[in-house]
């Protein structure tokens, strides 16, 4: 089955290229409310389901024992820009904790926002793990390991009982079982479950309602959705899309970008979860095809859907500043 295409890149009047993928919107009964493609494939969601991944961090009680604030938790759940504020608000978290970024077992790399890494190079200094986009997911898992007693290290680890509290909760809430025949390691060292896209936006549309969730679940998910709300920067950092679409929407809708292609989404006020998946992993497609979704199942007045409208169909300009093509969902 070859999965139809989601997005276009046009040069002038003329498509460029084709992003094809799948996608799918689900209520949270599992009914299918829209779908294309294979939504059944096994496919790595990535950083899109870190907001499931920080559900024990918040159950534990973890977050309450460290004073974990709502800016903490939004950062526990992004693939964030590396940016000065990222980084000092992990570090933050772990020495709630009474730890250091030494303990940190995602590894390194440069900031992926341009200001921030040419800051730190200017200043000769190098990158440490908290410039990491998932630093503040670890952190998390961090303060979870230190407030379950147990040590740290190794927490990325499949058989720490970290990583087996996230297992549980991501098949709990997915339905789908997270098997170590599908497992792979992430970027970040964690493990990462091939699920089918059905699973990933149910998921979502829980996470979103908090329905089939016992009352400290439903709690947990309610303040993630609330932190990324009320801290979008977090989530992502300066002109990224889950940024400036939380920004514009707030509690409305809450976004995660992972990485491949990947992209889920809850709306809560209408129940519903999304997932898409890009075949050839490209982020700019996953983008346009979220917002192109949103866009048509969200109602949004004039005003909003004027914002909106760079969220569902990119400019493209070239060195001069001068408008090339469009990045645009296949709908458009």
């Amino acid at each position: 089955m070859e999965n139809p295409v989601l997005a276009e890149v046009t040069r002038g009047n003329t498509v460029e290229s084709r992003h094809r993928g799948s996608a799918i919107v689900v209520d949270a009964d599992g009914a299918v409310v829209f779908a294309v493609g294979d939504v059944e494939r096994p496919v790595f969601p990535r950083s899109a389901v870190k907001a499931i991944q920080a559900l024990p961090l918040l159950e534990s009680g973890a977050a309450d024992r460290y004073g974990l604030t709502e800016a903490e938790i939004a950062l526990a759940v992004s693939s964030h820009s590396g940016e000065p504020l990222h980084a000092e608000t992990s570090l933050g978290m772990l020495r709630k904790a009474g730890r250091e970024a030494g303990c940190l077992e995602c590894g390194a790399h440069w900031p992926m926002n341009e200001k921030a890494a040419r800051a730190l190079a200017k200043a000769g200094a190098e990158p440490s793990a908290l410039n990491n986009n998932c630093s503040g997911k670890h952190a998390g898992f961090v303060c979870l390991s230190c407030s379950l007693d147990e040590d740290p290290a190794g927490y990325v680890k499949a058989s720490h009982p970290v990583q087996q509290a996230v297992r549980g909760a991501l098949e709990a809430v997915t339905g789908a079982e997270h098997s170590s025949e599908r497992m792979g390691i992430d970027g970040c060292s964690i493990p990462s479950y091939a699920v089918p896209l059905r699973a990933l936006a149910l998921g979502f549309a829980r996470l979103g309602t908090g329905h089939g969730f016992g009352p400290e679940r439903a709690k947990a998910a309610a303040r993630i959705r609330a932190a990324a709300a009320a801290h979008p920067f977090m989530v992502a950092g300066t002109d990224r899309f889950d940024t400036r679409l939380m920004t514009l929407l707030g509690a409305r809708a809450f976004t995660k970008t992972g990485a491949e292609g990947v992209y889920c989404a809850a709306l809560p006020e209408l129940g519903y979860g999304i997932a898409l998946k890009c075949d050839d992993g490209a982020g700019r497609a996953a983008e346009v095809a979220l917002g192109a979704l949103i866009a048509r199942f969200l109602p949004m007045d004039e005003a909003t859907q004027a914002a909106f409208a760079p969220l569902r169909e990119s400019v493209l300009k070239n060195w001069n500043g001068i408008e090339v093509g469009r990045i645009r969902s296949a709908e458009a």
